[in-house]
């Protein structure tokens, strides 16, 4: 125990007002302290009246005699002192002070156990944290006072952690503003921005605060599933009154930037905190008055845009007869605010904005429609009027898919009172945060197994064969269009030589035949695959309903661009139906789209170009309804050469009379209905359909991830090609097209092989282009061209180029191809010949060999016993060498 010591005012303080020499004490009553009782009062604080009784009074007539010397009293008690034990004087004074907290601390234990209260006069027991705690009384006091004096109660303010939750019958928005929960709501969110941790343990904030300001940003994105993990009381907050809440974000966030960075207001004054990853996502037409003045997900595509105006922010107003400034009013979204009145001269007016004193920021406004894939059948797509302020202004354009967060709001509008007759309130969106939706964003959303699924299908032999058989399903036969379709979804590389000329990487396709063949179903199929799709007709399409047009802005009353399907498909796929019943005029104006994939306008000092990056789809039917084998392609299709040109895969579907394919086609129809009845049993759902190859399916869902997975992830490059082959094959071409006068082969057919190449080495997941890319395009390329081609000279010509045609067929389906030609040579024989028609066809065994030796194919008893050459039902007859058909 420290010892002890008596005497006068140095050693204790004094008790009394006398002189201390055993004359009897004096006490003086203590001034009235006219505070206390009220403070006492009003915040229900014993503590602080206790602090505020400042004892018995210490100056009076005498007070010198308290501080004269008394010898004898100066000494210290002889109890308790130990003499024999020699003190260090040497200690240093880190130590002893280190020794005097150990004291402290020793006492309070002491009297904690005791229970005996420590008294502000036992100046030995208080601590470090006392004394802060101590020194921060008077300020706390003072704000108190303040907010009492501001007719707040303090009782119903003030919350502590525990509890802010809690809102007390308030609605939200009373409860963030009130000024208390003001305050812990404003540290809790600076508390959060200081220690929140990323998963390696290293500050969240620290590097993402640093990234933003070495760009000049004046935003942080604030991740609401973290913030929710951390806080919840700030998450559950931020939905109900996020204008609020918000404002409260942007003042802790600026304050966190400008401690860490001082001089960084001089760039920007006001920093924004942008709210990702908000859990609920809302369709455009699900918004309701449930949403209002609350902050929502949605998502949907840009179809026009303002310019960047300047929105008044904060306003100073100029009185025209005193020359007094007024001011400042910060203006809201929803209404002007103007003064009233001068308060220097009384005047109503007139007031003049002061230009200099009067701070502007940026305004621009959009509107955003739902995404052409997730409107319902016979629905209009919805739209939504989105305001961007600040730094959020041109950060997208018409035709940009977008993923918007913001406050859904609500303003009076004149005009929709007057039309409507009645009270209407307008929506719009004021943006917090905008993120663009392409196919990066598509593949974050694989999952671990889904890549490991993907790289083990990539590894089958058979992946691309399987794929052909896994495009539309429920659509029997046409081959040739599935693999034309297939690598249209998977697509080319696209390039971009020194920045100046582009080269596109989308595959056009172009399917023409009979009605009845299945060509509109084969563009619905591609609708639901494709990642992005936008399906029209030519005779509901204009010319500005494909590309873009301009209309006047009802706000601005300013020109604004609107974007067409091109655009809105940008990075997906456009498919036109009817393609044939467009206007030339109309049909002219994709030129440019479909091979520099851009969309330029000159319209109302409208100047610009718009991104148009999409593979074209089309159907049409022939004139005069069906497909005419012995005219060619351009006679039988009312297109110019120009859009023929551009179209890399021109694929012909002929309704050919066939009894065993008919059969067989009847049969698939029948089944599929079996089996895809709502109603249908477990036994009828296992119906097995019939189908041309052995090959196990694809699953859709599977398939539309490899799509994208391949997409995104893999860029073949062309190394080690065969350039020879690739040279004489569009020689061959240009000669036999100029022989027999059908579709003109240009430069584009040589570009449009390699753009198949590389969708077939990304079908294997390759980073290259191998000589069995540039065979299976060649063979692709080489079918379109044939089937293009009057009857008369196809045959000729898949004999000339059977070399190409061969390539990765089955030499089953080979013979099969081959021996369906010789019956139908003998049907049109018979038929020619007795004039009727015939229920089998016997085929001699030495033809089929001869043609098959033709192609170097010389074993046939594999094709005999193959499941192709019996399902078409063939049978072969060794003993008189023959092959028979029976229809």
């Amino acid at each position: 125990m420290p010892p002890k010591k008596t005497g006068s005012a140095r050693g204790a303080p004094p008790v009394a007002s006398g002189s201390g020499r055993g004359e009897p004490d004096r006490v003086s009553d203590p001034p009235v302290d006219e505070e206390a009782p009220f403070e006492e009062d009003l915040f229900g604080d014993a503590d602080i009246a206790e602090e505020e009784d400042e004892g018995e009074d210490l100056i009076g007539d005498r007070m010198e005699e308290d501080y004269e010397a008394i010898p004898e009293l100066d000494v210290y008690e002889q109890a308790g002192l130990d003499d024999d034990i020699e003190l260090d004087s040497d200690m240093e004074p880190d130590a002893r002070a280190a020794a005097e907290r150990e004291l402290r601390k020793r006492d309070r234990k002491e009297k904690a156990e005791s229970g005996v209260r420590r008294t502000g006069l036992d100046l030995g027991s208080s601590s470090e944290e006392e004394d802060e705690e101590a020194a921060d009384r008077p300020s706390r006091r003072r704000r108190r006072a303040e907010m009492a004096a501001e007719g707040e109660a303090m009782d119903e303010q003030y919350e502590s952690i525990e509890n802010l939750e809690d809102t007390k019958g308030h609605t939200v928005k009373e409860w963030v503003t009130m000024p208390a929960n003001r305050l812990e709501i404003y540290n809790r969110f600076k508390n959060y921005l200081r220690t929140a941790t990323n998963s390696k343990g290293k500050p969240l904030f620290k590097e993402i605060i640093r990234a933003a300001v070495n760009y000049n940003e004046q935003s942080i994105n604030v991740d609401y599933t973290n913030l929710a993990a951390r806080e919840q009381a700030l998450a559950l907050f931020l939905p109900e009154a996020p204008k609020e809440v918000l404002q409260i974000f942007n003042e802790a966030a600026s304050e966190i930037i400008l401690t860490m960075y001082p001089e960084y207001d001089k760039i920007h004054e006001q920093i924004f905190v942008r709210v990702t990853h908000l859990p609920l996502v809302e369709d455009l037409r699900s918004l309701r008055q449930l949403h209002l003045n609350t902050l929502i997900r949605t998502q949907g595509v840009v179809t026009s845009a303002t310019g960047v105006l300047p929105q008044l922010n904060m306003v100073k107003y100029d009185c025209t007869k005193c020359s007094y400034i007024m001011g400042p009013f910060y203006q809201t979204q929803d209404q002007e605010v103007k003064p009233g009145h001068c308060p220097e001269c009384q005047s109503k007016g007139p007031f003049e904005i002061n230009v200099d004193q009067t701070l502007y920021r940026n305004y621009q406004r959009i509107r955003i429609q739902e995404s052409p894939g997730k409107v319902s059948a016979g629905r209009l797509p919805r739209s939504k009027d989105v305001v961007l302020l600040a730094d959020l202004v041109d950060t997208c354009k018409p035709g940009d898919e977008i993923d918007l967060t913001g406050i859904y709001h609500n303003n009076y509008d004149g005009s929709l009172n007057h039309s409507q007759g009645f009270p209407v309130f307008a929506t719009v969106i004021e943006a917090n945060y905008i993120e663009k939706k392409d196919e990066k964003s598509n593949f974050s959303k694989l999952t671990d197994d889904d890549v490991a699924e993907i790289n083990a299908l990539s590894k089958d032999p058979d992946v691309a064969e399987r794929i052909f058989e896994s495009m539309a399903p429920s659509i029997y036969g046409h081959m040739d269009i599935k693999r034309a379709l297939a690598l249209a979804l998977f697509g080319g590389q696209p390039k971009n030589p020194g920045e100046k000329h582009k080269l596109r990487g989308d595959i056009n396709i172009l399917i023409c035949g009979d009605p009845g063949t299945a060509k509109s179903q084969f563009l619905k199929y591609i609708e639901k695959t494709a990642h992005r799709a936008v399906f029209t007709t030519g005779q509901g399409a204009s010319a500005v309903g494909l590309t873009a047009y301009v209309q006047k802005s009802p706000v601005t009353r300013e020109w604004t661009l609107e974007a067409g399907a091109l655009v809105l498909a940008d990075q997906g796929t456009c498919l036109i139906d009817e393609f044939d019943k467009m206007n030339d005029a109309d049909r002219t104006s994709i030129h440019e789209a479909m091979e520099q994939q851009s969309i330029s306008l000159a319209k109302a000092g409208i100047v610009t170009s718009l991104q148009a990056r999409c593979s074209v789809i089309a159907a049409a039917n022939p004139i005069g309804g069906r497909y005419d084998p012995t005219l060619t392609f351009a006679d039988n299709v009312d297109l110019s050469e120009p859009i023929l040109s551009r179209f890399d895969i021109l694929c012909v579907v002929r309704d050919q009379v066939d009894p065993v394919q008919d059969e067989l086609l009847a049969s698939f129809v029948v089944s599929s209905h079996v089996k895809h009845h709502p109603n249908a049993d477990a036994e009828e759902n296992t119906v097995e359909l019939p189908r041309s190859s052995s090959l196990k399916l694809v699953p859709q869902h599977l398939l539309k991830k490899y799509i994208q997975f391949a997409r995104e992830r893999v860029h073949p490059k062309l190394t080690n090609t065969d350039q020879d082959k690739l040279a004489k094959m569009y020689a061959d071409l240009r000669r036999e097209s100029l022989i027999t006068g059908s579709i003109p082969i240009t430069v584009r057919h040589i570009e449009s092989v390699i753009r198949l190449a590389e969708a077939h080495a990304k079908m294997h997941l390759r980073d290259y282009v191998g000589s069995e890319d540039v065979n299976m395009a060649i063979r692709i390329m080489l079918e379109s061209f044939i089937e293009t081609q009057k009857y008369s000279i196809m045959k000729t010509m898949r004999r000339t180029f059977s070399r190409y045609l061969s390539f990765k067929k089955d030499t089953n389906e080979v013979l099969f191809f081959v021996l369906k030609q010789l019956v139908l040579e003998q049907v049109a024989y018979q038929r020619n010949r007795y004039g009727k028609e015939v229920d089998s066809v016997n085929i001699p065994e030495k033809e089929l060999v001869d043609r098959a030796n033709a192609l170097n194919i010389r074993d046939l008893n594999s094709f005999f016993k193959s499941d192709l050459f019996k399902l078409n039902r063939f049978h072969h007859d060794p003993e008189k060498k023959l092959i028979i058909q029976v229809f």
